[in-house]
């Protein structure tokens, strides 16, 4: 592990821009909740998609906007990132993909074509479609945006707001793959493997769900391990404790900068201790790297511990990452 102090590392995650650009949501949230009575979709804690009752099942809609400094210098990257961001979405909360559908506004033809270039390759990656969208071809090359959404179906859901008191905390990274763009601290774990081993990958998340063996997960984003797990907690109205040595991750990365990763392939599940092994033989049947990494518990806080001392990371008595906090 590293000796970074634990101060060191709480500093650097409440303070990590892919955290704090979570702030806004919650005043959005509260605006447009109004709304959902023209609908039957289910209430909405922090969940990466809307759930919405479909005969049986569940159909899952969900939305994913690029950095504007990610579609500048990494243009390609942004357009394969666009696809994997959304599909994670849907396989986070136990369902597969449709299709997906695009917003991209760009009016140089050079960054424009590596974006649908990009765009292409990650539907290849991915085996879903990109079935239409929108083009804006006016923007300028420091101007333009792109934003992906994407339809999904499951059997069973796993919630953002489900984690429970005594329940396990697992992690499930790929760890191999290498740094990922330049623009954000990622890693990538997509690169090199065939779209069977990816999907084969993914299909742990449906599978986990159908069997009941989780009822709540959520991708790690680009605020991060600790960010996530934090938000996790959050949303479930729980709080928790991280044991930073638990946490898999390679040997080549100081541990700030891992904890700061975006995962192309990251998970937090919240499971029934009972149940723990069976996941984590299921992740590892599918060369995942999954562990134990803490507990849910019922308090405000989320607390971090190594080897040698603990420190709060979180207090949502007066903390607030997204600010939406489950009340049941």
């Amino acid at each position: 592990m590293s000796d970074t102090n634990l101060d060191q590392i709480v500093a650097s995650v409440r303070n990590y821009v892919g955290l704090v650009r979570k702030r806004p949501i919650k005043e959005v949230v509260e605006t447009l909740s109004a709304t959902h009575q023209y609908g039957n979709a289910l209430p909405n804690f922090g969940d990466d998609a809307a759930v919405i009752p479909f005969k049986d099942e569940y159909l899952l809609f969900a939305t994913d906007g690029m950095m504007t400094d990610l579609i500048i210098n990494e243009p390609y990257a942004a357009g394969k990132a666009s696809v994997m961001v959304t599909v994670n979405d849907i396989y986070s909360m136990g369902g597969r993909p449709i299709g997906m559908v695009n917003v991209l506004a760009s009016g140089d033809e050079k960054q424009r074509s590596l974006i649908v270039d990009g765009i292409k390759k990650g539907c290849e990656k991915l085996q879903v479609p990109m079935l239409g969208g929108h083009l804006h071809p006016d923007p300028g090359i420091k101007t333009p945006s792109l934003s992906v959404a994407i339809l999904g179906v499951a059997k069973k859901t796993l919630r953002s707001h489900g984690a429970m008191e005594g329940d396990d905390l697992i992690l499930a990274v790929d760890l191999n793959g290498k740094r990922g763009c330049r623009s954000v601290t990622s890693w990538d774990a997509n690169s090199g493997k065939t779209p069977e081993q990816l999907n084969y990958r993914l299909e742990a998340l449906p599978l986990i769900a159908e069997r009941e063996l989780s009822c709540a997960a959520k991708d790690i984003s680009n605020a991060g391990i600790l960010g996530t797990v934090s938000i996790f907690l959050e949303n479930s109205g729980k709080g928790g404790t991280i044991n930073l040595d638990a946490i898999p991750r390679p040997t080549d990365i100081e541990l700030i900068d891992w904890l700061h990763c975006f995962q192309s392939f990251g998970f937090i599940l919240a499971v029934n201790p009972e149940n723990s092994q069976i996941v984590l033989d299921l992740f590892s049947d599918r060369n995942i790297d999954a562990n134990v990494i803490g507990s849910v518990n019922g308090t405000d806080q989320v607390h971090i511990e190594n080897n040698r001392t603990s420190q709060v990371l979180f207090d949502f008595k007066t903390d607030e990452i997204t600010g939406i906090r489950y009340k049941g």
